[in-house]
């Protein structure tokens, strides 16, 4: 009953071109739903950011969203993800989102300015060996976000530090900064994480209470 309760909700936010849809799922397993976001708690489900959409693109690929379900490197790192999401407050489903769209789950990654591992994170001078090793570097990328999240008040933004890095996103008032490659990375992050919490919010809530905005 809470799936096609949760689904209703969401079909009548979707019914407003410009609503968001803020929501998280608590210890209890209640999906809290409002058009706001309420405080710390709420991530962006739905709604337009100010960056707009990818053009041309949907919300996330079945077939990846399966792969995700099904793939050995990606369950064999669940405790992990699970583990990071719960200590540093941040949605396991971003988490797999970000790792997704950096590395593909692919453990031992290393790109050609240095970043390494699931997250990749950069790594200081001889420490890249150990950022390597899946759990650390998984608990490392989690502090990290959370703490982007924190200092920029929004997702994307903290995205957008993630990949053009602070003071870029500080040089430009705490928003996304007009790079190319810095929106795309941003938009597919955000996309995948929207497919995901479509399908893990249903899953997870045993049931919904839906918030209006504060007087």
């Amino acid at each position: 009953m809470i799936r096609v309760f949760l689904l209703l909700a969401l079909s009548l936010f979707a019914r407003s071109a410009q609503a968001q849809l803020w929501g998280y799922v608590d210890a209890g397993g209640v999906a809290h739903l409002a058009s706001t976001q309420l405080d710390g708690r709420y991530s962006l489900v739905m709604g337009r950011s100010e960056i707009g959409r990818v053009p041309g693109k949907l919300d996330g690929s079945h077939e990846l969203l399966t792969w995700l379900e099904i793939a050995p490197e990606v369950k064999a790192v669940q405790p992990w993800l699970r583990e990071a999401a719960s200590r540093h407050g941040v949605d396991m489903e971003l988490l797999k989102a970000v790792i997704t769209v950096e590395s593909g789950f692919k453990r031992d990654a290393v790109s050609p300015r240095g970043a390494v591992g699931l997250m990749q994170i950069m790594a200081p001078a001889g420490q890249q060996q150990r950022l390597l090793e899946p759990r650390r570097n998984i608990d490392t990328g989690a502090q990290m976000l959370a703490a982007l999240i924190k200092k920029f008040g929004r997702i994307d933004a903290a995205l957008a530090a993630w990949n053009a890095g602070e003071g870029t996103v500080r040089r430009n008032g705490g928003r996304m900064p007009d790079i190319a490659e810095t929106q795309a990375h941003v938009h597919l992050v955000l996309e995948l994480y929207w497919a995901l919490l479509q399908r893990s919010l249903p899953a997870t809530a045993q049931s919904l209470q839906i918030h209006g905005s504060p007087r």
